[in-house]
């Protein structure tokens, strides 16, 4: 197991990591600008749910592999992409709502969507499985146990500081769009232009092993 001081530092350089916005941080801040605070906490969670992939990833070594292959790696890059920008144009095209009455019908059913949807943005996310791979290692210690152990219980932790953060901008986020409540047709558009840059973003990005922002 990590040593205490050992954990220490990694909370304190993951915390660092994490206050600087992401992919996952403009996917949160987008849906709850646009759709509220319930939202905005439900791709908080979903994309969390994500994370327990590459956190499994990272433990079973398959980072390693990830990061070694081009081919996999594209693989993975263009399918998020993909998802992104299609998540962008349907936003989009899609027409203001102008029935109300229906609200609480629809509610239950759009956050299990947006919950699926922060799983699938974080699962085809590279960049958060490339974050594994460069940023765990560099805390395990081979002399004080099982690596993979060790990885687990890092990656945990990182995704539960990741958690508190991410609810932190979804919040904040969720409290300016009520004074944006009558712009609601422009905040639509502007986040579904996100989610095309950040598509593109994704697909033209480089393959190298950096350490880029995971959230």
């Amino acid at each position: 197991m990590p040593s205490p001081s050992t954990l220490l530092v990694f909370a304190g350089a993951a915390a660092f990591l994490l206050v600087i916005p992401g992919p996952a941080v403009l996917y949160i801040t987008t849906r709850s600008v646009s759709q509220g605070r319930a939202a905005g906490l439900a791709s908080v969670l979903g994309v969390h749910t994500g994370s327990l992939v590459h956190i499994a990833a990272a433990t079973a070594g398959l980072s390693a592999v990830l990061v070694s292959s081009a081919a996999a790696y594209h693989m993975v890059k263009y399918a998020g992409a993909a998802y992104l920008l299609w998540l962008g144009g349907r936003r989009l095209l899609r027409r203001d709502d102008s029935a109300r009455g229906a609200v609480g019908a629809v509610q239950a059913q759009s956050l299990k969507r947006i919950y699926g949807q922060g799983i699938v943005v974080n699962v085809l996310n590279p960049k958060t499985a490339l974050f594994f791979f460069a940023f765990l290692p560099q805390f395990v210690d081979p002399a004080r146990g099982s690596v993979a152990a060790q990885a687990l219980v890092l990656g945990l932790l990182f995704m539960a500081l990741g958690m508190a953060s991410d609810s932190a901008y979804a919040l904040a986020s969720a409290a300016l769009a009520q004074r944006l409540r009558a712009r609601e047709r422009r905040i639509r558009i502007v986040s579904g232009w996100i989610y095309i840059g950040l598509g593109l973003a994704a697909a033209t990005g480089s393959y190298r092993a950096a350490s880029p922002s995971a959230s």
